[in-house]
């Protein structure tokens, strides 16, 4: 099974594609406040260095988190985004071993459907003035 895994919760995000149990590419890139503009073209250019596409993907797998309120919730946004439109199962893990615990839950058939990502705290917003 041919999976692209996504982890957006640091500075340094990071894509990985995973055929089975095997890492075949890991690429990590400093990310910083332009995930949102990177990360597609990111995707795109790991598809095209490993000479695959889209449509060759079987699963999403997500980190899910704790981590960055805005880059979890823009990697999951990502990540449901192509599971949907591909018709793909998606599902996310977090903790030492989120990839292996990724693997294991699509080999089990398990698919969320939809990823929520665990931020860990409440986001820190401004008190409203009023």
């Amino acid at each position: 099974m041919l999976i692209l895994m996504i982890r957006s919760d640091q500075q340094m995000a990071e894509l990985y594609l995973n055929q089975d149990r095997e890492c075949l590419v890991k690429h990590v890139w400093e990310a910083n406040h332009q995930l949102a503009e990177s990360i597609n073209k990111e995707i795109r250019q790991l598809l095209k260095k490993t000479k695959l596409t889209l449509s060759q993907l079987q699963a999403i797998g997500v980190y899910s988190g704790p981590g960055s309120f805005t880059s979890l919730r823009i990697g999951h946004s990502v990540a449901n985004a192509l599971a949907y439109g591909l018709q793909l199962p998606i599902v996310e893990a977090g903790g030492e071993d989120w990839q292996a615990s990724i693997v294991a839950m699509l080999e089990e058939g398990k698919n969320d459907r939809l990823v929520v990502p665990l931020y860990g705290a409440p986001p820190r917003t401004t008190k409203p003035r009023k």
